[in-house]
């Protein structure tokens, strides 16, 4: 019973509170703001006086306060002048300069390219009888030569050569051998079968001394000590003048200078 007059206390003053609300009168509105540089009016008092005629006359600024701030006169426009010759618009326009084309850089001078060095040459000159004799022509040649070296050629008349390793003590020890000459990577072989070299193995035969010492030297290299065997000839000895030719001079003046019957082209590498 309580809470139901409570309610109703509740509901009568939300009730009064709405109807207050919409009866009150609405508020009177803010007097704007003055107006910056507009006199304002100012409104005396009722009780005060109204002042004479010759007051009013006499101050007018008084009652009225006018603070509008004095206009500011334009400035005066400066008075046009006439082009002169030194001004801007009377001056003509001269044409840009035009750039001169940049000078080409000097040639750079180059060095000549070094001539490559011609090849040694290498000449054999003789024969001659002994070694005396072959001492005597490099004397002779002097400054024709350089590094030489004094070479005997054994049996000179000869017309064949054979490179052969001694007899072996049986035909099983030289076929032994034979295997070992194969596996080097060795060719060009042969068991002798009869006569003086039974079981001694031939390992070429050559027209000229030079192939037969190259053979020989190939099986040195493989660990065969092989021996050269001249044929055709009267057993008689040569030397040889095995030399390298200083430039300018040429073999046939070398031969010349060292009295030589003959003169062949040699390789350099045998000189070394």
């Amino acid at each position: 019973m309580l809470t139901r007059a409570l309610i109703v206390v509740l509901a009568i003053l939300n009730l009064g509170v709405a109807l207050w609300w919409m009866l009150r009168g609405e508020p009177a509105p803010a007097p704007p703001p003055p107006t910056t540089g507009v006199a304002q009016l100012q409104l005396l008092p009722a009780t005060a006086s109204a002042p004479t005629g010759a007051s009013i006359a006499s101050t007018p600024a008084a009652a009225l306060d006018d603070v509008t701030p004095a206009p500011v006169p334009p400035p005066a426009a400066a008075p046009a002048q006439a082009p002169t010759a030194e001004s801007p618009a009377a001056t003509a326009v001269a044409p840009a300069p035009v750039a001169a084309p940049p000078a080409p850089a000097p040639a750079v001078a180059q060095a000549p390219a070094p001539v490559p060095a011609a090849p040694a040459q290498c000449v054999s000159l003789g024969p001659f009888t002994d070694r005396a004799a072959a001492q005597a022509a490099q004397a002779k040649a002097g400054g024709t030569l350089r590094g030489a070296r004094l070479r005997e050629v054994a049996d000179a008349g000869a017309t064949r050569y054979r490179v052969v390793l001694p007899a072996a003590a049986s035909r099983e020890d030289a076929q032994a051998t034979v295997k070992r000459i194969v596996a080097a990577g060795l060719s060009d072989y042969y068991i002798i079968a009869n006569g003086e070299e039974t079981n001694a193995i031939a390992l070429g035969q050559y027209r000229n001394r030079e192939g037969a010492e190259r053979r020989m030297a190939a099986l040195s290299a493989a660990g065969f000590n092989a021996r050269l065997i001249a044929s055709g000839g009267d057993g008689s000895a040569q030397w040889w003048l095995d030399a390298t030719l200083a430039p300018p001079a040429d073999a046939s003046v070398a031969r010349q200078r060292s009295g030589a019957a003959q003169q062949r082209s040699l390789d350099c590498a045998r000189v070394r």
